[in-house]
């Protein structure tokens, strides 16, 4: 039976984008919604997560869950689902920044 789902991609190739908009509307850039069997639903996260390469992609798609919804992440990210007794919450990384060195910091006036 059909089933909802969402995709949240971010800086993925172009190529993906293509093959997920022929089952799938981007109603945003990156965003994708759409009605698909489990097999469909399958196959395209197979193609997304193995492509997704330095990006990022999110499925959200209904599940037997308490929540009634299940989230699968590919890619570099800093949100990670993680389980705490069945309810699925995102956690959040730190950001890797570079502190910036006195020249770049210093004004080119």
């Amino acid at each position: 039976m059909p089933s909802m789902l969402v995709i949240a991609t971010t800086a993925v190739p172009d190529h993906l984008r293509g093959a997920l908009s022929r089952w799938t509307i981007e109603v945003v850039p990156g965003i994708f919604v759409g009605t698909v069997s489990a097999r469909v639903r399958e196959e395209l996260w197979d193609a997304a997560a193995a492509v997704v390469g330095d990006g990022a992609a999110v499925l959200i798609h209904p599940a037997a869950t308490e929540q009634g919804y299940e989230i699968r992440t590919a890619g570099t990210r800093r949100r990670t689902p993680m389980d705490f007794d069945g309810l699925v919450l995102m956690r959040m990384a730190a950001a890797t920044h570079q502190p910036k060195t006195v020249n770049e910091l210093q004004s080119p006036f």
